[in-house]
């Protein structure tokens, strides 16, 4: 039996990326008369890499990054207006509404009595919104927002809640962030892809008898029975 089910909450359990590659678009536009789209989304990204450090993830690194990126694709040419509008596109992404993706209630309540967990990974502030927004809070056992999820954040969080990694299950979207950290630790690493995952979270899965890899969330009970079955 796993001690713990733990379930990612960006494009997971809810839409994310998919506001994420829209404000792209407009900043795109913005910026059409310096740089055609994929050049200015290119040097977006590796500002973000840049700036990972520094901001961490999130909406708020992200808007940051588009006002330097506008700074240094424009050579400081940029004006006010636009970075006016640069950071009324985050506060409009920072605001928007939660959108469930499908599948995902019954799932939870079809592991109701579980200890489930929710790891999400971000903006302390947009992360705790999100969460509250989406109704989906009094589902879990606990909540951990963590700044990055790496190996040693999970085992971090498994410690303090006294939960041993073999017994522990992760499921999200995101290879790099998900699942890989997981199974490095000793725990069960189930993949669940979406659509849109942003080019950073992307990661070669370990061909391990802990990785598994799922067409949606709705199949994720029927896995956690075989796997419990199995053991």
């Amino acid at each position: 039996m796993f001690e713990a089910i733990a379930l990612d909450a960006d494009d997971t359990l809810w839409e994310n990326e998919t506001f994420f590659r829209a404000t792209e678009a407009d900043f795109a536009a913005l910026l059409s008369e310096h740089a055609d789209p994929d050049l200015v989304n290119a040097r977006l990204v590796a500002t973000e890499m840049r700036n990972l450090s520094r901001y961490g993830f999130g909406i708020k690194g992200f808007m940051l990054s588009m006002v330097q990126t506008a700074i240094e694709l424009t050579e400081g040419r940029i004006d006010g207006n636009s970075i006016g509008r640069i950071i009324e596109m985050g506060q409009d992404m920072l605001s928007h509404p939660v959108h469930l993706l499908e599948g995902v209630e019954q799932v939870l309540a079809t592991l109701e009595g579980r200890h489930l967990l929710l790891i999400t990974k971000g903006d302390l502030i947009d992360q705790e919104r999100k969460i509250a927004a989406s109704g989906l809070a009094g589902h879990f056992a606990g909540v951990e927002i963590l700044a990055d999820k790496t190996p040693a954040s999970y085992a971090s969080v498994l410690a303090r809640r006294a939960i041993a990694p073999e017994r522990f299950l992760m499921a999200g979207n995101s290879m790099k962030s998900d699942v890989m950290p997981v199974i490095r630790i000793g725990g069960t690493g189930v993949f669940i892809p979406h659509d849109l995952t942003w080019s950073l979270e992307h990661a070669e899965p370990q061909q391990d008898e802990s990785y598994h890899e799922l067409a949606a969330i709705a199949q994720l009970p029927v896995l956690i029975d075989e796997l419990e079955g199995r053991s």
